[in-house]
């Protein structure tokens, strides 16, 4: 799991350990996310599954893509298909994929990349391994999140940020065991590079085998975490939480993570978790398939516009060569 890193943690800016005042958020609720498959076929575990709305708000869903050592030929992508009104979030840690849009955006993420899609008012895109990733296989590892978007910015113009993993914040701990990627957001005044229509925070975080992650969280931002690999312990309460699985935390203004020394069933040690908070919504969800907007009207209407072509219409692909940069 390359995503991005450092060789030594002790070198990057330091988050100061929590005030003695600071409330930890207790853990609500932990559950596994159950596989499935996405796209053309490729391996997913919906990160969210049987997670109430209400309690992801603002966020609808999210996959961990992978991780997974395809065989040459075995690569999967998408076809193209519309989405309106939220925003996606596809982080690549291992692998490469292209993506293109109806309107002529597209690029390439890699390693460590991260690449925001506004759908707001409507597209058709794309996602794909390079061919030259499908002839040779390799392993491939990401994560898809989707935003929602408020009422007001349902219909916004589309837009992408190609965010390169050397543009992410790296921060550590006050001990220097861990490593913090901070995607979007702010955190003990720090900022990522990602910039949301809604306010939230994205991390990507490794903890060291035995240490301890301990983060001051915004109280109006609600709280998730999702475990990648290892085993952990959350919370005052020390629930533990082990990979594949995600927890939804209660109210406060802090999170702590713990890693445990012990291996998990894979024999990874340490922590790779995600880290998820924004500041809800609160306004009603209709949601079906590609479209996430306010009631079933505006979903019907946007399969209409679909059907009519409003989104645009699928392009030629665009070979790897063409989309380097």
């Amino acid at each position: 799991m390359p995503a991005i890193t450092v060789s030594d943690f002790a070198q990057l800016p330091r988050v100061a350990p929590l005030s003695t005042h600071a409330l930890q958020r207790p853990v609500l609720s932990v559950t596994s996310a159950p596989s499935g498959y996405e796209g053309e076929g490729f391996p997913v575990k919906r990160a969210f599954a049987g997670v109430d709305l209400a309690a992801l708000d603002p966020f609808i869903m999210m996959d961990e893509m992978g991780e997974v050592n395809y065989a040459p030929g075995e690569p999967k992508g998408t076809a193209w298909h519309p989405h309106r009104g939220f925003e996606t979030v596809t982080y690549i840690m291992d692998g490469t994929f292209l993506h293109q849009d109806s309107h002529g955006g597209g690029g390439r993420i890699t390693n460590g990349d991260t690449q925001w899609m506004t759908a707001g008012a409507g597209l058709l895109h794309i996602e794909t391994p390079p061919e030259s990733l499908v002839l040779s296989g390799g392993l491939f590892h990401g994560l898809q999140l989707w935003v929602n978007l408020p009422r007001k910015d349902k219909f916004v113009t589309p837009r992408y940020q190609d965010l390169r993993a050397d543009s992410t914040t790296l921060l550590t701990t006050h001990d220097g065991a861990s490593l913090v990627r901070l995607i979007a957001g702010d955190v003990a005044g720090h900022r990522g590079p990602g910039s949301t229509h809604t306010p939230m925070t994205m991390i990507h975080a490794t903890i060291a085998p035995g240490a301890e992650l301990a983060l001051p969280w915004r109280a109006d931002f609600n709280a998730l975490a999702y475990v990648m690999s290892g085993t952990g312990l959350l919370g005052a309460s020390d629930a533990p939480i082990g990979a594949g699985q995600a927890a939804v935390f209660g109210p406060g203004d802090a999170l702590r993570i713990a890693a445990q020394d012990r291996p998990d069933n894979r024999g990874q040690r340490g922590l790779e978790v995600v880290l998820l908070g924004g500041q809800p919504i609160r306004e009603p969800i209709a949601w079906a398939g590609p479209f996430v907007m306010n009631t079933r009207a505006e979903v019907l209407t946007a399969f209409e516009d679909y059907q009519k072509g409003a989104f645009g219409q699928a392009l030629p692909h665009t070979g790897a060569s063409d989309l380097a940069h």
